[in-house]
């Protein structure tokens, strides 16, 4: 089953595309990561994912085909948006009893339960609460829902370094004990790679790279070489991005396991983090896994 599945989706706001020709297919049962820079259409394609946008072309699914933003849907995904939307001149007791009132599905005994583990009191009024105990309490309302679905729009951008790790801790653990699938967007491309197993690039509001991360990172290198020999390399791999620095020249490539690394060349793994900012720095370059096509588009060529 795919818990989002789009074909030719777009959304246009007074003549501006924020979302072009988004074609998707994204398995259960994965923590994923969606990525790309401000304005890439990371937000829009959640929104759409949740009902919160009305597609201009095209259509999206999820949960195995069922409409996005359909009663059985909203029913079934829960969403939590950067700026963690709560009542906060309410107590957190009080804003239970709202969560609680508008989901049918509601746990909460699991609700009150992550709560008191993240020592936060009910009494207290959400405003008085630190950023890092409000996105926590987003949380928990979600995940109190029960659903099949969690998607988080950069749950992590206004937090710390400690705050962050908490947060996604939970959804971890969320994710071990219930098996529920996750769909995030982050600028903090560092805790990724120790939390999500499948990737979404976007760029300039299209799908520009999707896959399994472990995929994904095997079929990249690092090449580094003689900037002499440089031309001649490259026509062996896919090269997504290359940089050169006097007598030296380095790739970010594509491999083929039938194509062996040239004399005088080394490679090295690559990191997720360098993955993306190669992606990112080469708009023209895609990389597709999965039920789409893989593109070969040579990039810095």
């Amino acid at each position: 089953m795919n818990v989002v599945e789009s074909f030719g989706l777009g959304v246009s706001y007074r003549g501006t595309w924020a979302l072009r020709d988004c074609t998707l297919a994204v398995p259960e049962g994965h923590i994923v990561a969606l990525v790309g820079s401000n304005g890439a259409g990371k937000t829009t394609l959640l929104h759409c994912a949740v009902g919160l946008t009305a597609p201009t072309t095209g259509e999206v699914t999820v949960l195995g085909g069922i409409g996005a933003g359909s009663p059985d849907a909203l029913e079934r995904v829960a969403f939590v948006a950067q700026e963690t939307p709560l009542y906060r001149h309410i107590t957190v007791r009080a804003m239970l009893t709202v969560a609680a009132n508008l989901n049918q599905h509601f746990d909460r005994n699991l609700a009150e339960a992550r709560v008191a583990a993240l020592d936060i009191p009910l009494d207290r009024r959400i405003g008085r609460l630190s950023g890092g105990q409000q996105a926590q309490l987003a949380l928990a309302l979600a995940l109190a829902r029960r659903p099949d679905l969690l998607v988080l729009d950069e749950p992590l951008a206004r937090l710390d370094p400690l705050a962050r790790h908490e947060v996604m801790a939970v959804v971890m653990s969320a994710v071990a004990e219930e098996g529920l699938s996750v769909i995030f967007s982050s600028h903090v491309v560092s805790e990724l790679e120790r939390v999500a197993d499948y990737l979404i690039l976007m760029s300039h509001g299209r799908v520009q790279m999707v896959g399994m991360i472990d995929d994904l990172l095997s079929k990249h290198v690092v090449l580094n070489g003689p900037t002499d020999d440089a031309e001649r390399v490259a026509e062996s791999f896919a090269v997504v991005e290359s940089q050169h620095a006097g007598r030296q020249t380095q790739f970010v490539a594509r491999i083929d396991a039938s194509v062996e690394i040239p004399k005088s060349w080394v490679a090295e793994n690559i990191s997720l983090d360098e993955l993306v900012l190669a992606y990112l720095r080469e708009p023209s370059a895609t990389a597709m896994s999965g039920p789409l096509a893989v593109s070969a588009n040579r990039a810095g060529r």
